[in-house]
């Protein structure tokens, strides 16, 4: 009796572990939902997913989804894309969303997109309902000196067809400001762009600038224009102000010159000065050799010396008189 007890435990236990595996690597539940959805799905289908490290959660519902909606996509491309990195929720989203907007999109196209960084969800929402895409605000300058700030919208539709390797977002922006700059630099004056607005919105549109993008461009709208500063004034007055420090520097470095010029020469009088003085020590010097040698006489010093003091006293006379007047 014991025997026969322990023996069913056994079983029991062993059916209880059996079951456990079963249920924890072959998902029964979710093959019965597919079953209950019409989709037929065999368990060995299943567990290949698990051996090829397919979660089937993410592979049999959106299957579901797409059988529901009519769409003819097999497992095997949905696996492909899973194992490819790709997100196979949101590519049968998209095809759903397309096959009701009556957007030609094969799956093929769609997975494209989803490897390629893209959410094609979006892009498909985005084809049926444009996206406004707001510029930040643009400086730019007319011909008569006056700064002009433009904020733009520009409405976009996704262009499916360009998704893959099509420019993004900031490439609209950026050629859009330079349509912006571009229309306000060949300006005759700022009034005219106050004036019509519209200009800059033609000239951006006229550019085709949504090319090699991967959106399409509605239309261009003004949002704000507004005056800034006046740039043509303030450039004048720093050129005026560096030609005056120009000239400040050129003057200085003259009136540097100048007294350099200045104390060399007078240095070079100093120095003549000096030679002067040298010379005149020699004369008593030359006076005496000429009287040891008998070529001056006695007679003729005394003159010299009379000579000398009547030429120091004209000479006091005239400073006398030159005070006096």
């Amino acid at each position: 009796m014991e025997a026969s007890v322990l023996t069913i435990l056994f079983i029991a236990v062993i059916a209880i572990v059996a079951l456990s595996v079963l249920f924890t690597f072959v998902p029964v539940m979710l093959w019965i939902s597919a079953m209950a959805s019409g989709v037929y799905v065999g368990l060995t289908t299943l567990i290949g997913m698990r051996l090829r490290r397919i979660i089937p959660a993410r592979i049999i519902n959106p299957l579901i989804k797409a059988r529901k909606a009519g769409l003819d996509v097999t497992i095997e491309k949905l696996e492909t894309h899973y194992l490819a990195g790709g997100n196979v929720d949101r590519v049968v989203d998209a095809l759903i969303a397309a096959q009701r907007a009556d957007i030609d999109l094969l799956f093929e196209r769609a997975a494209a997109i989803d490897l390629a960084g893209r959410d094609v969800l979006k892009a498909v929402q985005m084809s049926v309902n444009p996206k406004v895409i707001e510029t930040p605000v643009v400086s730019a300058v007319a011909k008569d000196g006056i700064e002009v700030k433009v904020r733009a919208r520009v409405t976009v539709r996704a262009n499916i067809d360009r998704l893959v390797g099509g420019a993004g977002e900031e490439t609209i922006i950026a050629r859009v400001g330079e349509g912006i700059v571009t229309t306000n630099g060949s300006a005759e004056s700022h009034k005219a762009v106050l004036e019509n607005p519209d200009l800059i919105s033609n000239t951006v549109l006229e550019k085709g600038l949504d090319s090699g993008t991967a959106f399409e461009i509605l239309s261009i709208d003004i949002a704000d224009v507004d005056v800034g500063k006046n740039i043509g004034a303030e450039l004048q007055t720093d050129q005026a102000e560096a030609d005056k420090n120009i000239a400040q520097a050129k003057a200085e470095e003259r009136r540097a010159m100048a007294v350099a010029k200045e104390q060399e020469m007078r240095a070079r009088v100093e120095e003549m000065r000096a030679k002067v003085v040298e010379a005149e020590a020699k004369v008593p010097e030359a006076m005496a050799e000429a009287l040891r040698a008998g070529k001056l006489g006695v007679m003729d010093y005394y003159n010299m010396q009379n000579v000398m003091a009547d030429t120091d006293m004209r000479k006091s006379i005239s400073k006398t008189d030159d005070e006096d007047e």
